[in-house]
């Protein structure tokens, strides 16, 4: 089940809200967490077992990790934890990738393949893998007490707002929350229109773009002029972060309806002024984890730098096997590997030395040309299409004969980089970070639902469209 789709908005949702507060607010968790094994067994019925066995055994692990005071013991536990997360992840995530590679080498010395069933990606495994390793990291690092109640364990791992594509909430950032949560009435209202935004950035942006996108790409990328893979790769640019920012949106919103305060995953990562600053701006989250929880263990930057810049290679190599098992992602992430090592050899003083808006621009292209080894999996087609938008071959140009298409691109490029500009700003602020006035909500309320509307309609247009983060 998705955010964006028919059976989630006219009956899932509904349905869920009229229970959750029609219920005293001792039953909403029970409420919130029966809702969730519901919303993730709808997509994935073959791993709700698997996800909720998981979930038990580290519950328990880790209460015998706070109990003991024994060092050994503490390891222990917290090791076979997070053993179990990373096992799972590993198995169902990496098994095809690491047969495959090796029925390559075995093929390569004459020898027989090996057989293995394919084994099926569960949605949402990355994500739910990462917050039980905080769970389990935080608790040994004594940042926070476990849980008392497995149910309340549980639903910081299924919550359905942010379980299948985050963004990862630490264990301490929520657990507050989960024992206990105000609510009022211009907090629901402000979820409302931030699960708005995101909707509308998904079904009236990203889909758009996308679909013009997936018919690009799937022409002739040898013959494909210099003009069109522009707009293609700028098309996809925009596609993917109003897809991913706009899920998050519609978590964070959705968190805020419940008394949930959900950390930001984007922060106008376009507007980045170095490869270093679009890393603390996109994907927040998953930065914040591969920071605390590997980068700072092996050393960070309190040691030499020789070590420093192998420090970040390591993170970012595991961040691009991360996003998939295929060797695209492992390229993808040596790539921005590259560049924040030299940013950190001095780049990031040319940087300094060119201003703002030149370094933003340089930044922009360097992700830009990135996202199209993210996208293309196969590494012959994505160098090949790397090297035609430096064809300079501009006689060849594919005919794209949709206004709406250049008209819905033009706005996301707009929307993508209004923030660089004080007025933008301000916008920001007032629609994210502000508690509304009545006369805001009177204000922002019908549009809200006009947009609510608009985004219903394209669907029933449209049909099915899967966030493409799902996959990770």
């Amino acid at each position: 089940m998705v955010f964006s789709s028919n059976v989630f908005l006219i009956l899932f949702l509904p349905i869920f809200l009229i229970c959750y507060f029609a219920c005293p607010g001792k039953w909403r968790n029970i409420i919130l967490l029966l809702f969730s094994i519901v919303f993730y067994a709808y997509g994935a019925p073959t791993f709700i077992l698997l996800l909720l066995g998981s979930t038990v055994i580290n519950f328990y692990l880790v209460k015998l990790l706070y109990k003991s005071d024994n060092l050994i013991h503490r390891k222990l536990f917290a090791g076979l934890a997070i053993l179990v997360s990373l096992g799972l992840l590993g198995y169902f995530k990496y098994a095809n990738f690491f047969v495959d590679n090796l029925n390559a080498v075995l093929g390569a010395f004459g020898l027989e393949p090996l057989t293995f069933a394919k084994v099926l990606l569960p949605i949402g495994i990355s994500f739910f893998s990462f917050q039980s390793i905080t769970y389990v990291v935080d608790t040994y690092r004594n940042i926070h007490k476990p849980m008392e109640r497995l149910t309340d364990y549980m639903l910081y791992i299924i919550m359905f707002p942010q379980l299948i594509a985050g963004p990862i909430v630490r264990y301490c950032d929520i657990a507050d929350e989960i024992r206990s949560r105000e609510q009022n009435w211009s907090e629901i209202l402000q979820g409302f229109y931030r699960f708005v935004i995101g909707l509308s950035k998904k079904v009236l942006i990203a889909d758009v773009i996308g679909r013009q996108v997936d018919t690009l790409l799937a022409g002739d990328l040898l013959t494909m002029g210099t003009g069109t893979a522009w707009i293609t790769i700028i098309a996809y640019t925009m596609q993917l972060y109003f897809d991913f920012s706009g899920y998050s949106d519609m978590a964070i919103g959705l968190g805020k309806i419940m008394g949930f305060h959900f950390p930001e995953n984007f922060d106008n990562p376009y507007n980045s002024a170095s490869v270093s600053e679009f890393w603390r701006r996109w994907h927040i989250t998953l930065g914040t984890f591969m920071r605390n929880y590997l980068y700072i263990p092996l050393g960070g930057n309190r040691c030499s730098k020789p070590r420093m810049y192998f420090n970040l290679w390591v993170v970012f190599l595991l961040s691009g096997l991360w996003h998939g098992a295929s060797w695209n992602f492992v390229i993808w992430g040596a790539y921005h590997g590259f560049w924040l090592v030299l940013e950190r050899i001095g780049l990031g003083k040319v940087y300094e030395k060119m201003g703002k808006i030149p370094s933003v621009i340089i930044t922009f292209l360097i992700v830009t040309i990135g996202w199209a080894i993210f996208r293309i999996e196969n590494l012959s087609d994505a160098f090949t299409f790397i090297s035609r938008l430096f064809a300079f071959d501009f006689q060849s140009i594919a005919p794209i004969n949709s206004l709406h298409f250049y008209a819905v691109l033009i706005v996301a490029m707009a929307f993508a980089f209004f923030s660089l500009s004080p007025l933008g700003k301000r916008g920001q602020t007032f629609f994210f970070y502000t508690e509304y006035s009545k006369k805001q909500h009177l204000a922002i309320w019908p549009v809200s639902v006009l947009l609510f509307i608009f985004c219903l309609g394209a669907l029933n247009a449209s049909g099915f469209s899967p966030f493409i983060y799902f996959r990770f």
